[in-house]
C-alpha cells in the first residue's frame, strides 16, 4: 500500500542515471500487470536518445520534462496480439501503473504522459519512433531521481461508492 498511497506525478528530476538494471526492473513490473484473457499485448521502448526526445516535445507539449531526465519508457499495445478488440489499452495502462508504482517503490519520480487516443500525438511518435502499423503508443513515462518535493494527494471519496445499486 504505501507504494500506492504515495504514488504522485514528478516531473522535475536530478541529472543522475537510472541503471539498466532499474529500468529492467520497471519494465519486470510492467509485464507483471493484469492482462485480460491473457493478451501481454504490450510492448516497450526505453528511451535514452535526447534528440527523439527534444523531438516528442515538439508534438506533446506536456512533455518537456522528458528534457530533464536520463530515461522514459514508451508503452505500446500490439494490436496483433490482440485477442478481444480494444482490450490493449486496458492491459497497457495497468502496465504504466505498475511502472509508475515501482519508480515510487525504487525512490524514483515518475510520471504519466499520455498519447492515445489523440491521434497527431500517436501518429506524430509512431513516426518518431519508427514504430510498425500494429504497434500504438499509449504513453510515456519518464522516470529519474526526484528533484521536487510532493506531497501525496488523498483521492478517496466516499461519496463516489455505491453498493449493489446506484
Amino acid at each position: 500500500m504505501d507504494a500506492i498511497l504515495n504514488r504522485k506525478s514528478i516531473r522535475k528530476y536530478k541529472d543522475i542515471k537510472v541503471s539498466d538494471e532499474i529500468i529492467e526492473e520497471l519494465l519486470r513490473a510492467g509485464m507483471q500487470a493484469p492482462s485480460a484473457v491473457n493478451e501481454q499485448p504490450w510492448e516497450f521502448v526505453v528511451l535514452r536518445d535526447k534528440e527523439i526526445v527534444k523531438k516528442i516535445t515538439k508534438v506533446n507539449p506536456y512533455s518537456q520534462m522528458l528534457l530533464n531526465t536520463d530515461v522514459a519508457i514508451v508503452v505500446c499495445g500490439n494490436v496483433e496480439k490482440e485477442i478481444v478488440k480494444g482490450l490493449w489499452v486496458q492491459d497497457c495502462s495497468a502496465a504504466t501503473e505498475n511502472i509508475l508504482l515501482a519508480a515510487e517503490d525504487k525512490g524514483l519520480g515518475a510520471v504519466w504522459l499520455g498519447i492515445y487516443p489523440l491521434d497527431d500525438r500517436v501518429n506524430a511518435i509512431k513516426e518518431l519512433l519508427n514504430l510498425p502499423d500494429f504497434i500504438i503508443p499509449l504513453s510515456i513515462v519518464p522516470v529519474g531521481y526526484p528533484d521536487e518535493q510532493r506531497e501525496p494527494t488523498d483521492r478517496f471519496n466516499k461519496t463516489r461508492i455505491h453498493y449493489d445499486k446506484w
